[in-house]
């Protein structure tokens, strides 16, 4: 399990299509939109597609201008768990 937080910054002028393509991505939700562009989201690791790599992803999207990671949590045992189950 990994999840992650993140402060993503778009131009106003571009916010609504920075939303649509944050929707499209599994993993991701959005938690806060402020009219200024910005987007307060988790993403959280899929079956195929890991946390950091929907950051990166994040960070190439079309209209964004800068993607801060703010908190990574990670916990193998748990995943271990889950798999074992």
């Amino acid at each position: 399990m990994n999840i992650t937080s993140a402060v993503v910054y778009s131009a106003p002028c571009s916010r609504h299509v920075v939303r649509a393509q944050l929707i499209e991505l599994a993993g991701v939700q959005i938690h806060t939109e402020t009219d200024d562009g910005r987007f307060i989201i988790t993403v959280e690791d899929v079956p195929g597609v890991s946390a950091a790599d929907t950051v990166m992803r994040v960070h190439q999207l079309e209209g964004v201008r800068f993607a801060a990671m703010v908190y990574q949590y990670c916990d193998d045992g748990l995943q271990r768990e889950e798999t074992q189950s």
